[in-house]
C-alpha cells in the first residue's frame, strides 16, 4: 500500500496556482489557450491513417469532445470512463475513500488520474488493433504494419495525455472543467456548421449542408417534406435551449441566518438539477463509449446493442410517415436507458463530489449561518438538508435524463444531449463568472454581463 501510495504522490499534475484567487483576465488568458489548442489538436492527423472506420460517428465524436482520425480521438472518453469506474466501486463499497479530508480527496484525484491514463492506454489499443483506426492497407501482410500499429497507439496516447493534463490546466487555472470547455467547444461548432453551413450536402450536392439555407432552397424549389424537416430541426433545437434555461433556473432556497447577528440573514440556493450536467455526461459518454466498441467488434449481436443504445429521429420519421412501433419501442428503451442512467450517475456524483448533506452542513456552519428558529446544532441542519438533497438528487437526475433524451428523439441540430449540455455549461460558467469576477472585468463587458 506504501508503495501504491508513492506512486501516486509522484504522479505528474499540473501546478496550483500561488495566489488564492486568479483575476478574472489571467483565467480568460488560459481558458482561451487551451481551448485554441484543443481545436489545433483536432487538426493534426494520425499518421500513417489508412483505414478511418471511426469518422462516421460524428455525433459521438461531439460528446466525447474527439475528432476521430486526429491525434485527440480519444477525446475525453477516457476520462469520462475512469471517473465512472471510480465512482461506481467508490458506490458499491468496493474501495473506499475519506472524502471529507483532505489526504481522502487527494487519493480519489490520484487514483483517477492513473486510472485516466490505464483508460487512455486501453481505449488507444482498441481503437487501433481492433481496426477503427488503421495503418493504409498497402502494409498489411508485412512486418511494418505492427510497428505502424504501435506508432498509431503512441500517438493516441500522447493526445489522450494532453487531454487529461489540458483538463486539469483549465480546472485549476481557467473556468469550470477541461470537460465541460471541450464538450461546449464541440457543439457549438458542430450547431453553426449544421445551421448555417451553405455549401454542398456531401448526400446531396444541390442542397445546401446547412439546415437554414437548404431550408430556403428546399421552399423555393417546391419541396416542402425537406423544407418541413430543416424547419423542425432549427425549432428542435431552440426547444431545447428554451428547456435547458428554464429547468437550469429551477431551485429552492433555505432561509439561513447569522447567529451572532440578529435580523440579518440569507438564502442558500439548491438547484432543482443538483448534481447539474455531470449525470447527462456521464451516461451520454458511457454509451458512446458502448456504441463505438460495439461497431468496432462488429458481431451481429454487437450491432442489435448499438441499435439499442443509439436514439431513433422520432420527428424526421413522423414527417415522413415512415414510423414503425418498433421505432417507438427504441425510443423507448433510449430514454429509459438515459433516465434511469442519468439518476444513477447523480446519485453516485452527490455522494463523491461532496454535495451530501453533511457535506453541506458542514459549509454552512463554517459560514456563522444557521436555520432560523433552531439551535446551532450541525445534525439538526444536517436532517433537515437532507430532505431536500436526496429528493432533488433523483428528481434532477430523471429530470435531466428525459431533457437529453427528448432532445435526441426529436433531432435536434449538433446533438441533443450535446446542446442541453452546452446550454447547461454556458449558463454556469456565466453564473461563476458574474458572481466572482463582476468586480475585476471589464466595464464593458460588465454590462454585458449584467
Amino acid at each position: 500500500m506504501a508503495f501504491f501510495d508513492t506512486i501516486l504522490n509522484n504522479l505528474p499534475e499540473v501546478s496550483k496556482p500561488t495566489q488564492k484567487r486568479l483575476s478574472f483576465n489571467e483565467k480568460l488568458k488560459w481558458t482561451g489557450v487551451i481551448l485554441m489548442a484543443f481545436f489545433v489538436l483536432g487538426l493534426i492527423p494520425l499518421f500513417p491513417l489508412g483505414q478511418n472506420q471511426l469518422e462516421q460517428f460524428e455525433i459521438l465524436a461531439i460528446i466525447l469532445g474527439a475528432s476521430f482520425g486526429s491525434i485527440i480521438s480519444l477525446g475525453i472518453g477516457p476520462l469520462v470512463t475512469s471517473s465512472i469506474v471510480l465512482q461506481l466501486l467508490n458506490g458499491a463499497g468496493i474501495v473506499k475513500f475519506d472524502l471529507n479530508s483532505h489526504e481522502g480527496k487527494k487519493r480519489f484525484q490520484g487514483v483517477q488520474k492513473m486510472l485516466s491514463i490505464l483508460f487512455i492506454l486501453f481505449e488507444a489499443l482498441i481503437y487501433v488493433f481492433m481496426g477503427g483506426l488503421a495503418p493504409p492497407e498497402i502494409y498489411i501482410g508485412t512486418s511494418l504494419y505492427f510497428q505502424l500499429e504501435l506508432l498509431l497507439v503512441v500517438e493516441l496516447f500522447l493526445g489522450g495525455v494532453l487531454i487529461m493534463f489540458m483538463d486539469e490546466i483549465v480546472s485549476k487555472w481557467g473556468f469550470g472543467s477541461g470537460i465541460s470547455l471541450f464538450i461546449a467547444a464541440g457543439v457549438s461548432q458542430q450547431i453553426f456548421i449544421r445551421a448555417l453551413n451553405f455549401l454542398p450536402s456531401p448526400t446531396n450536392p444541390e442542397m445546401p449542408a446547412g439546415a437554414i439555407p437548404a431550408l430556403f432552397v428546399s421552399l423555393s424549389n417546391g419541396d416542402p417534406v425537406t423544407a418541413v424537416l430543416m424547419f423542425s430541426g432549427v425549432v428542435a433545437t431552440i426547444l431545447v435551449f428554451l428547456m435547458s434555461v428554464y429547468s437550469q433556473a429551477m431551485k429552492i432556497e433555505i432561509p439561513l441566518s447569522f447567529g451572532r447577528i440578529r435580523g440579518y440573514g440569507m438564502r442558500w440556493p439548491l438547484n432543482f438539477l443538483y448534481t447539474s450536467n455531470i449525470p447527462v455526461i456521464l451516461t451520454a459518454a458511457l454509451l458512446a463509449n458502448l456504441q463505438l466498441w460495439s461497431n468496432l467488434f462488429s458481431s451481429g449481436g454487437a450491432q442489435s446493442f448499438q441499435a439499442w443504445i443509439s436514439p431513433p429521429n422520432l420527428m424526421e420519421r413522423v414527417l415522413t410517415s415512415s414510423l414503425t412501433s418498433f421505432d417507438l419501442l427504441r425510443g423507448s428503451v433510449y430514454a429509459l436507458i438515459m433516465i434511469v442512467g442519468s439518476m444513477i450517475f447523480s446519485w453516485f456524483w452527490m455522494q463523491t463530489a461532496g454535495m451530501d448533506a453533511k457535506s453541506q452542513a458542514k459549509n454552512i456552519m463554517a459560514s456563522g449561518l444557521q436555520i432560523p428558529g433552531f439551535r446551532k446544532d450541525i445534525r439538526i441542519l444536517e436532517r433537515l438538508l437532507d430532505r431536500y438533497i436526496k429528493p432533488l438528487t433523483i428528481m434532477g437526475g430523471i429530470a435531466i435524463g428525459f431533457l437529453a433524451a427528448i432532445a435526441n428523439l426529436t433531432g435536434a441540430l449538433g446533438n441533443g444531449t450535446g446542446i442541453l449540455l452546452t446550454v447547461m455549461i454556458i449558463y454556469q460558467l456565466y453564473e461563476s463568472i458574474a458572481k466572482e469576477h463582476m468586480a475585476d472585468m471589464n466595464p464593458a463587458l460588465r454590462k454585458f454581463m449584467v
